[in-house]
């Protein structure tokens, strides 16, 4: 009340001073976030992003790639998901891309892994089907480097009998920087290019996709989905130059181009989209709660709306009745705007305690609320 009577009473030195300034900084982080101010920030919301925003129909393109229930279908049809990831550090990122994948509604959902990952990822759900077929280097130590090619080609022999069943591939969730581990996974995605696998790459899979651009380059069923420092390392790698805030279409467009025709989904305050040739943005309003596993979420969900893009392209024999028509960009479009409203539900109910999880068990809803499963 001090302050409110001071600044009305023409207290006007004051307004100007380091102590006010103190106090309204207080009373803001003292009052949090109200209902009141959550919805104003949600409707206030705006997508900066260097030049004229072509924000997508991402409502739209919901409803029309979702497949119907069909209750004369059968185990597979709405989707199967493979994530190539998880290693002894890291097993939570695969277990939220491969959950996600079957909480939006893909049909049977596989996680490739090392062995030391593979019992910790069964035990957080029976839901995933668990391949403990990767090796990292110290596992295998004392082989010899014709021993090494053999396991190597052993690994890749195993992956090979499930390639097909698979509609998409999510590389690199948890997967860690293993120079052996990595070397496999090369091999498994250029079979994956061999026959005509989607492939989603993330998190570690970005690390090695910089280190390698020629595992995706020309792949027109290659996403990319970096956050701000993966996306830097992209431009430096593939541009040659520093990220350009003034022109981040134009700097997407060129990378996009420049990696011969994949599609980026740029994760940010506003998600950018882009196959080289449009550029989309998905800024509807999600969670200023920040926690890990978001982007394994996202990975997930891009993976079942990529396929069921491609299942609609079939089923319109190409003349889809939604715009864009390239469906790795419809994916993207999908996933980016599903996961920023589960991630805005969560928030709602959970404020700062808000986890992964809530997010993963906010999906279904937010997806019902757009495309009813009746």
């Amino acid at each position: 009340m001090i302050v409110k009577h001071g600044m009305n009473s023409g207290f006007s030195s004051l307004a100007s001073s380091a102590v006010l300034r103190r106090q309204q900084f207080l009373i803001r982080s003292l009052r949090g976030y109200s209902d009141h101010t959550y919805q104003k920030r949600m409707e206030g919301m705006k997508c900066i992003s260097g030049g004229a925003s072509l924000e997508a129909d991402s409502e739209n393109v919901l409803r029309a790639i979702i497949p119907s229930l069909d209750p004369t279908g059968h185990k597979g049809q709405a989707g199967k998901i493979a994530v190539i990831g998880g290693c002894r550090e890291y097993t939570g990122a695969p277990y939220f891309a491969a959950i996600s994948a079957l909480k939006i509604g893909a049909d049977l959902s596989h996680v490739f892994c090392t062995e030391g990952a593979a019992t910790v990822i069964k035990s957080y759900s029976p839901e995933l089907i668990v391949h403990p077929i990767l090796e990292e280097s110290y596992s295998i130590s004392n082989v010899d480097d014709e021993g090494r090619r053999y396991v190597s080609q052993k690994i890749l022999a195993e992956f090979d009998k499930w390639m097909e069943r698979f509609d998409c591939l999510v590389i690199g969730p948890g997967l860690g920087r293993d120079p052996f581990l990595l070397e496999c996974v090369s091999k498994i995605m250029k079979h994956a290019r061999q026959s005509n696998v989607p492939i989603v790459v993330d998190g570690d899979g970005l690390f090695l996709v910089t280190n390698s651009v020629d595992l995706v380059s020309g792949y027109p069923l290659a996403v990319l989905t970096p956050n701000v420092n993966e996306y830097k390392r992209l431009v430096e790698k593939v541009l040659g130059c520093d990220v350009n805030d003034q022109d981040t279409h134009g700097e997407l467009l060129s990378l996009c181009k420049g990696i011969g025709g994949v599609t980026i989904l740029r994760k940010g305050k506003c998600d950018l989209i882009s196959d080289g040739e449009i550029v989309q943005s998905v800024g509807i309003y999600g969670s200023p709660r920040r926690c890990g596993g978001q982007g394994d979420i996202l990975s997930g969900s891009v993976a079942v709306f990529l396929s069921w893009a491609r299942q609609h392209m079939l089923a319109t024999e190409g003349k889809p009745i939604i715009s864009p028509q390239n469906p790795t960009v419809l994916g993207c479009i999908a996933a980016s705007a599903l996961v920023r409203k589960a991630a805005s539900l969560a928030f709602e109910h959970k404020k700062r305690s808000t986890l992964t999880t809530d997010i993963i068990e906010c999906l279904g809803q937010s997806l019902e609320a757009i495309c009813p499963a009746s």
